[in-house]
C-alpha cells in the first residue's frame, strides 16, 4: 500500500479559476486532481451550472475537486483542502461530503460549525464563527483505492465587502 501522509488540495488566489483547472502535480504521481469552478443559475425555478469565468456580488460558485489514483495500489491518508478565496462566503450545508472541517487560516482545522469565546458584558461566551470568516475547508477522505476517484464539492457566494483582513480579490479569465 502506498503511503501519503497528505495529499492536499492547493488552489491560487483566485477566486475564479478555469473550469477543469488541473492542479500541479509531479510526473509519475498517482494522485491526479482536478478543480472545477462553477456558477450556479437559477432559472425558472431549476438549477444549472455555468461557466464561471465572470462572476459578481451575489453570484453563488460551485467548487468540485476531484482526486483519482491511477496507480493500482490504494493511497492513504488523503485529505482534500479546498481554500475559501477573498471576498466570497462558505454557503452552510452545501459541502459535500458533509463531514468537513474548517478554518480560518488554512492551518487550523475543526469541525463546522467554527466557534470562538468572546467577551461580553465581561463574561467569555462561545458563540458561531461568520461563515464569511471560513477560508478553508477539509475533508478527511482516509484511503483512496487503486483506479478509484472522489470528489469533494462545496459552494461560496461572492460579497461586495472584502472579509477582514483577507487579501483583496482577483478576477480570473480575460
Amino acid at each position: 500500500m502506498m503511503k501519503r501522509p497528505t495529499a492536499a488540495l492547493a488552489v491560487a488566489a483566485l477566486w475564479l479559476l478555469p473550469a477543469g483547472a488541473v492542479l500541479a502535480q509531479k510526473a509519475g504521481d498517482p494522485l491526479q486532481s482536478r478543480l472545477e469552478a462553477s456558477r450556479v443559475v437559477v432559472k425558472d425555478g431549476r438549477e444549472s451550472l455555468v461557466d464561471a469565468a465572470s462572476a459578481k456580488p451575489g453570484d453563488v460558485i460551485e467548487y468540485t475537486a476531484t482526486y483519482r489514483n491511477t496507480g493500482k495500489a490504494a493511497i492513504t491518508g488523503l485529505q482534500a483542502t479546498l481554500p475559501i478565496p477573498p471576498q466570497t462566503e462558505f454557503i452552510p450545508g452545501t459541502a459535500r461530503p458533509a463531514q468537513v472541517s474548517a478554518s480560518l487560516d488554512g492551518r487550523a482545522f475543526a469541525a463546522v460549525p467554527l466557534k470562538r469565546t468572546v467577551e461580553r458584558d465581561g463574561r467569555r461566551v462561545e458563540e458561531p464563527v461568520p461563515w464569511r470568516e471560513y477560508r478553508a475547508l477539509r475533508w478527511s477522505a482516509g484511503e483512496l483505492g487503486g483506479e478509484k476517484s472522489a470528489a469533494f464539492t462545496a459552494r461560496v457566494r461572492v460579497i461586495d465587502d472584502p472579509v477582514p483582513g483577507a487579501a483583496p480579490a482577483k478576477a480570473g479569465g480575460k
